[in-house]
């Protein structure tokens, strides 16, 4: 009898500890759409083809590269081309990057001269946005933003085949989550 006391209170605990964390990292966050333009951010990315999950590795040396080149960037970004249910991993396509901020003409055409640049033209887009608390954020907002913007699209009748952008903000803590409505050639 006692041992099963013990396990359930042991029990208890870690479902509570599990919920506690899911509720931390946005598990339990409602995902509500706008749709707006937005665009016009400064991107310094590499092009990727394979395995969006080796993203955050390109970013780090995008942004270590910035840094050395004394431009502090707070945001990354990935935008993701491909959808992952119907293009196999080693062909999904990404431009995965930094978002630089406040630079002139000049600094961008110096860049321009090692890294790929460009400004992202404003576009209509659905937007949302959810926490961005570390990794568990990020893998928690893919299992609940994407069928959520699937079904949105869908509810809506607007075309699923678009190009997806996520922009982790570091200091505002979130990740905005941008569906092109028509892709900015």
């Amino acid at each position: 009898m006692k041992i099963l006391k013990i396990t359930s209170i042991i029990i208890t605990v870690l479902v509570s500890l599990l919920v506690i964390v899911y509720l931390y990292y946005g598990g339990f966050r409602t995902i509500k759409f706008t749709e707006e333009e937005q665009g016009g951010e400064t991107l310094v990315y590499e092009e990727m083809i394979g395995d969006y999950g080796q993203s955050p590795i390109v970013q780090m040396k995008i942004y270590e590269a910035l840094l050395n080149e004394k431009i502090e960037t707070t945001k990354g970004f990935g935008i993701y081309y491909d959808n992952p249910k119907e293009v196999e991993k080693s062909k999904m396509r990404s431009d995965v990057g930094c978002i630089a901020e406040g630079l002139d003409s000049a600094a961008i055409a110096q860049l321009a001269k090692k890294y790929n640049v460009k400004i992202l033209p404003k576009s209509n887009c659905i937007v949302t946005e959810f926490p961005n608390k570390g990794m568990m954020s990020i893998f928690i907002g893919i299992i609940k933003v994407y069928p959520a913007l699937e079904a949105y699209c869908k509810q809506q009748g607007l075309e699923d085949n678009s190009p997806i952008m996520e922009i982790y903000d570091v200091p505002n803590k979130k990740i905005i989550y941008r569906k092109f409505m028509s892709w900015p050639q």
